[in-house]
């Protein structure tokens, strides 16, 4: 920080848990809500509640509301019929991971698993991890949220969370557990004309893309806007198919690049004009664009919190101070304590208003760039950790670490950008990037989640008595490397599976099951890596050959 005396203006109004908020006072009969219960977070959640010794004890009840027909989530395929559709899953859609890094570390994928599966895969898969630790009974599917409060139940005198149902139920919760994903409601650039564009039918977002045969004719140039995975599989694919003689790829500062004969690499989009006419960043003009695919991205939602009063929206102040209310960006919500807990919420009861951290709600799957299911698993642990002992959320240092990082993120956004235009311009493009991890901040993370919601380093009686599960996931070297080299490893899978390969890689591998099957697919991703290395070697050696030639 430096400044040591700025610390004041860190602390929150106070450094503990309001006991009107702890509803384990009293210590049994508590119900907890997880919205969006079918996908990965709402699973992982789930399997975290019903490992708890209060769930265990009876002291803990939870249900899992899942909007849509079967579990999966945003791995459940369905048509883009809907607006938004109920799913951005384009058919070709594979992992950008090998599933070893991004399974959950309790339950791995099963033998003859391609090394990075289709979504079909993925959905058999989470399907298969309800089954195996019997989740379904707690999962009601076809069921929205649609309206969650903050209320004073007039029976206990305690506040609760009241959660109105599309079935017409309504249902009073100790808890919520947010994990509703972020890749629903799509986000549309700030550009001119593309309204326009939009309303034309001329432009749809990568939303309700699937496929080369949804684009509605054949077209003589498509444009794909956004430099993401989406953007880059979406050109790829329509590169090779025959649905357009010219496929152009917007990402900022691609101008002046080419990367097959049908694949053109263009800036940024500045304006759509008239009807077929862009302009990009570089000044370049590109006249006779068919068709535009908005590869640009999902916005953070809680359409059931609209009427509950406890967002701010808009993007959020700088730091420090804490700010007194919680923020929704459709970036990030902010702050929250460890990616997770509110520490600032204002929200309305008839004439009660009150801002305070709230141990109660949690946000779960708001980050990005990392390997997902194993995230999601410790961000579950110690989100049952604090439902169950609030006392060992320290604010302070919570608020100190958000500082914190508020400082890091804004150090990087100005080396990055040389300057910065405004403070607003600056808290901005913080909001864009508060909950992207880089490098290895993902495996931080995750171990240090993990030790704080280790049972077994807090005392088990007296005034500080933590109860909840023991024992820690630790990160393994080899998922750290894994991850670093996906590319190569995925560019050699995809090799493989053109020359028929891929099976024989997969033959026996993980069958012996429980650690030895385990370690069988950390040995496959170990040969995978060390010979695509030598391929790429083989490869640079025939280059230089040709160049020196030439």
């Amino acid at each position: 920080m430096g400044d040591a005396s700025r610390l004041g203006y860190l602390l929150l109004p106070f450094t503990g848990i309001i006991p009107e908020l702890n509803p384990l006072a009293d210590g049994n009969d508590i119900k907890i809500c997880i919205i969006g219960g079918g996908g990965a977070a709402g699973l992982a959640s789930l399997k975290t509640i019903l490992d708890s010794p209060q769930f265990k004890r009876g002291a803990w009840q939870v249900t899992a509301y899942e909007a849509r027909e079967g579990l999966g989530g945003v791995w459940l395929p369905a048509p883009p019929t809907s607006n938004p559709p109920a799913t951005p899953m384009y058919d070709s859609l594979t992992t950008n991971l090998p599933h070893p890094v991004m399974a959950f570390s309790s339950f791995w994928f099963p033998p003859s698993t391609p090394v990075y599966p289709k979504a079909v895969y993925v959905q058999r898969y989470l399907e298969a991890y309800a089954e195996h630790y019997k989740l379904k009974p707690y999962i009601k599917l076809n069921t929205q949220v649609q309206n969650v409060t903050r209320i004073q139940d007039s029976v206990s005198s305690k506040k609760k969370w009241k959660a109105e149902l599309s079935t017409g139920e309504t249902e009073l919760f100790d808890f919520v557990m947010v994990c509703n994903g972020h890749y629903n409601e799509p986000r549309y650039p700030a550009v001119l004309g593309v309204g326009k564009w939009l309303e034309a039918g001329k432009a749809i977002h990568s939303a309700w893309y699937r496929s080369p045969e949804s684009i509605p004719g054949k077209m003589k140039k498509i444009l794909i806007v956004g430099a993401g995975p989406s953007g880059s599989d979406i050109t790829h694919e329509l590169g090779f198919s025959d649905v357009a003689e010219t496929v152009l790829h917007s990402i900022t500062g691609g101008g002046g690049s080419q990367d097959s004969n049908r694949v053109q690499m263009r800036d940024r989009v500045v304006e759509f004009r008239g009807d077929d006419e862009v302009l990009f960043g570089d000044g370049t003009i590109e006249k006779g664009v068919d068709f535009v695919i908005l590869a640009t991205g999902y916005q953070y939602t809680f359409p059931f919190f609209k009427n509950s009063g406890i967002f701010k929206n808009g993007i959020p102040p700088a730091v420090p101070p804490i700010p007194g209310d919680l923020w929704d960006s459709t970036y990030n919500v902010f702050p929250l304590a460890k990616h997770l807990f509110p520490l600032s919420i204002t929200a309305s009861t008839g004439s009660l208003v009150s801002s305070s951290p709230d141990p109660s709600l949690a946000f779960l799957c708001l980050l990005v760039r990392v390997a997902p299911f194993p995230v999601l698993e410790a961000q579950a642990r110690a989100v049952v950790h604090v439902f169950g002992n609030p006392h060992t959320l320290d604010s302070t240092r919570e608020a100190v670490d958000v500082v914190s990082r508020y400082e890091e993120l804004r150090i990087r956004v100005s080396t990055a950008t040389g300057s910065i235009k405004d403070e607003e311009h600056e808290r901005r493009m913080i909001a864009h990037i508060w909950h992207k991890f880089e490098g290895h901040q993902q495996f931080d993370y995750r171990d240090e989640l993990y030790a704080f919601a280790d049972a077994s380093q807090y005392p088990n009686s007296g005034p500080d008595a933590v109860e909840g599960i023991s024992g820690r996931v630790l990160v393994e070297p080899w998922e750290k490397v894994m991850c670093d080299e996906t590319a190569i490893l995925r560019r050699f899978w995809v090799e493989l599976e053109k020359r028929g390969e891929a099976e024989s890689w997969l033959k026996g591998v993980g069958e012996s099951g429980g650690d030895e099957g385990r370690r069988e697919w950390v040995t496959l991703l170990e040969r995978m890596l060390k010979a695509a290395r030598e391929e790429e070697q083989l490869e640079l050696k025939d280059e230089d050959h040709r160049k020196a030639r030439l």
